[in-house]
């Protein structure tokens, strides 16, 4: 039997002796938190959050392709804390890690709505609104909201509210919150949720003098995957990518989880291909938003003095490793998801390659619209990476996943140190994955049963470090240095 992997505990000692360093190595590495200086003008901030979006060719989608991706910059390397709705979602409002905000999954008891609203005061919404910004949430918020709550609770820090209240995912015969007023909304075209949310996004860009961020969460291509009429005919013949590791043949190396999986049936090839293509329609209403979205900027005389944000909650996969269509497992698939900026200074068609985070989100609108961030954020801002400057960056990025007892679909616990060069996993059973990505890109060859002793070493201890961190000490962390050629 293999011993479980302790799991790790804050040592007082340990961040004791990091703090008295704190200050000078995070001048170092470029990750002080330093109070940006207030501007007489201030940009407009949108993030587009789409749901369960893998880093697929954005070029499908030609409003997305030709309005953000050719007009901004892509950040390749980008990376959730958790490949799972809620749990993302938490990250991205408070810029903590799974450990600090400690939402662990998309249901109460240990996670969803209900988790995180004792966290409310303090989020991102706050944040933008307390320095001034107009804010605005449209779409998914947190999973199981409102529960506990009455159906026309609006959480502090946003001026207009627009989110679901039941059959979120269904796009069509739902209830909307639409700032402290329900309205009920059928099976009419004029009802499909992502168009109802592009009004809405496109009428608040358009209004107001004061600057305004604006958190714009479409549910799509989240399953069922429904999507608007005009799009049903959209990629008929479209086939999941048949990447390398699709249906996997030799899973002797992998922990038992993946072990059991079977092959795939045809009748499983079949429902991946359908999958696949529902999700590519679905999309087709997140690029009508974005086409809007610009429109409606363009047309105020604000696009040039705003930035828009792209990116996903979590990845998905669609047969890779003999994986049935979902969500939550540590391989690139789910846990790397597409980034693209456009905005003031952002170079158009550029492309960053550095290590970047979904806890990363916070900061980098904060230093953009001269708002406070509290020490308990864990993130670090992207703004000197999308100027251009060669600044010190981090080498290593977290990624962390409970499995709830209610979840037998999902893998045990465990958590991903992801490098430059190394995928590492640890789970709660005691077994690990180890993968070379320079070698092995689409993580077929587990080695941590083979590879050299003191790299697993290394990156065991990054990992345990990491998983304790707080706070400014997660900047100190994830910048340390691997050395032995990991990064």
């Amino acid at each position: 039997m293999v011993a479980a992997v302790p799991q790790p505990r804050r040592s007082t000692k340990l961040w004791a002796g990091l703090a008295a360093a704190l200050l000078l190595a995070l001048g170092l590495t470029g990750a002080a938190r330093v109070e940006p200086a207030p501007t007489e003008h201030r940009p407009n901030i949108v993030l587009i959050l789409t749901d369960d979006l893998d880093a697929a060719d954005l070029s499908r989608f030609p409003n997305i392709s030709n309005l953000l991706v050719s007009q901004g910059t892509t950040l390749s390397r980008f990376f959730v804390t958790n490949p799972w709705c809620c749990p993302s979602r938490s990250s991205i409002l408070r810029s903590q890690y799974m450990h600090s905000h400690q939402v662990e999954s998309n249901r109460a008891p240990t996670g969803g709505f209900t988790r995180f609203r004792p966290l409310e005061t303090s989020t991102l919404g706050t944040w933008m609104h307390d320095a001034g910004y107009r804010t605005a949430l449209f779409g998914k918020y947190l999973n199981n909201y409102p529960q506990g709550a009455p159906r026309t609770y609006v959480p502090p820090g946003w001026d207009e509210w627009a989110v679901p209240v039941t059959r979120l995912y269904q796009e069509y015969g739902y209830a909307l919150n639409d700032n402290g007023v329900i309205r009920h909304h059928g099976h009419a075209p004029e009802d499909y949720l992502e168009d109802v949310l592009s009004a809405k996004a496109a009428a608040f860009a358009s209004s107001g003098g004061a600057p305004f961020f604006l958190y714009l969460a479409p549910v799509a291509p989240h399953l069922p995957a429904h999507h608007a009429a005009r799009h049903a005919d959209a990629f008929a013949d479209e086939q999941a990518p048949r990447t390398a590791s699709f249906d996997q043949a030799d899973l002797s190396a992998e922990p038992g989880w993946l072990q059991e999986r079977t092959p795939l049936s045809a009748a499983d090839v079949r429902r991946i291909d359908r999958v696949h293509r529902d999700r590519l329609r679905a999309m087709l209403g997140v690029d009508d938003m974005v086409g809007a979205l610009v429109d409606a900027l363009t047309r105020a005389g604000r696009l040039d003095d705003t930035y828009i944000f792209f990116t996903s909650d979590n990845g998905f996969h669609l047969g890779q490793h003999r994986l049935r269509p979902g969500k939550t497992t540590p391989f690139e698939e789910d846990i790397r998801v597409p980034m693209v900026v456009r905005g003031p200074g952002v170079p158009a068609g550029g492309v960053i390659d550095r290590l970047a985070s979904t806890v990363d989100l916070a900061p980098t609108f904060a230093e953009l619209g001269g708002a406070s961030v509290p020490l308990s954020a864990e993130g670090r801002s992207l703004v000197p990476l999308l100027r251009g400057l060669d600044v010190p960056w981090r080498d290593a990025v977290l990624v962390e996943f409970y499995h709830p007892s209610y979840s037998p679909q999902s893998p045990p616990s465990y958590a991903v140190l992801r490098t430059g060069r190394y995928a590492y996993v640890e789970y709660e059973t005691g077994e690990r994955q180890l993968y070379d990505l320079q070698e092995d890109p689409a993580e077929l060859r587990n080695i941590a049963g083979t590879a050299e002793p003191g790299v697993v070493a290394v990156l065991s201890a990054r990992l345990a470090l990491l998983r304790a961190c707080a706070g400014m000490t997660c900047a100190l962390t994830d910048a340390a240095g691997l050395g032995d050629g990991t990064a």
